[in-house]
Formats: C-alpha cells, structure tokens, sequence
C-alpha cells in the first residue's frame, strides 16, 4: 500500500513535464517577452536564441542576467546585431573583458563598435585577431595596425 502511495502520484507529474523549449514554442511573442523579463537562465538562454528581435532585446533587460550570459550571447552567432549593439553599449557589460574580445570575434557585431574595442584588447589577442579569417577584414587591419604599435 505505502508502494502505490509514493509511486501513483509521481507519474502524472512526469508526465505534466515538458520541457521548456516546448513551452516556450507555443508561446505567443508577446508572452514570450514577458518570460524574457522575468524567466530564470535556462528561459534566457533558449530565449536568446528566438528569431524575433523584440525577444532577443527583452532577455537583455531582465535584471537577473548574469555576465557570464552576456559573454555567451556576446559569443553567440545566432543574435542579432541589434543586441549586440545594446550589449556594447552598456557600460558595465562592456567594462568585462571577455565581452570586448567576444563583441570583436563576433563577426555579427555591427563593424564601427568591433573597430573601437579592438584597442582595448590586450597583445596576445590581437596576435590570434590578426591572423583570423572568421573575422572582417577591417578588424584583421586594425589589429595588425595596433600590434605594429604596440611593438615600437
């Protein structure tokens, strides 16, 4: 009897789990906003990669966000320029040093903010930045150039 007490109601709970991609897919976009500002890191992560704008800008105004989210979105390919704009943009995001560096690796990160953080990169990332194909070839020049004065 004890048995079919502790099992019995465990598996409709189980069976009530979804996982919370599959709920975030059924969510209006306006819901999905309102999860964006409110919802815990894993809400922000899968939210962070949703196609719409609006929902990628909403997870960056959520005051739970943590900076080691932002260096990951900072890394990620599949954000849209505009957030990484608004991430440059914030002066403590971008005072963090894996942001500037992730912010100029980025090759979506818009190229007139890439340009201004290449100078605060520090010699040894400059020398991989230099050498990079993944990157713009105007950020490739302008680590080349800071590297030539750094050495003199």
């Amino acid at each position: 009897m004890t048995e079919e007490r502790t099992t019995s109601p465990r598996e409709p709970q189980e069976d009530q789990r979804v996982p919370l991609a599959m709920k975030i897919q059924k969510l209006t976009v306006s819901e999905r906003i309102k999860l964006a500002l409110i919802g815990n890191k894993e809400a922000r992560t899968l939210l962070m990669q949703d196609p719409n704008r609006a929902v990628q800008m909403a997870v960056l105004e959520n005051p739970k966000i943590t900076s080691s989210e932002i260096v990951g979105f900072a890394n990620s390919r599949n954000i849209s320029d505009e957030a990484l704009r608004k991430i440059a943009e914030n002066r403590e995001w971008s005072k963090l040093y894996p942001v500037r560096l992730a912010l100029v690796k980025n090759p979506k990160t818009p190229v007139g903010i890439a340009l201004k953080l290449v100078s605060t990169l520090i010699l040894q990332d400059l020398k991989i930045l230099a050498k990079s194909k993944s990157v713009s070839s105007v950020i490739v020049q302008a680590a080349r150039r800071q590297l030539e004065r750094a050495q003199k």
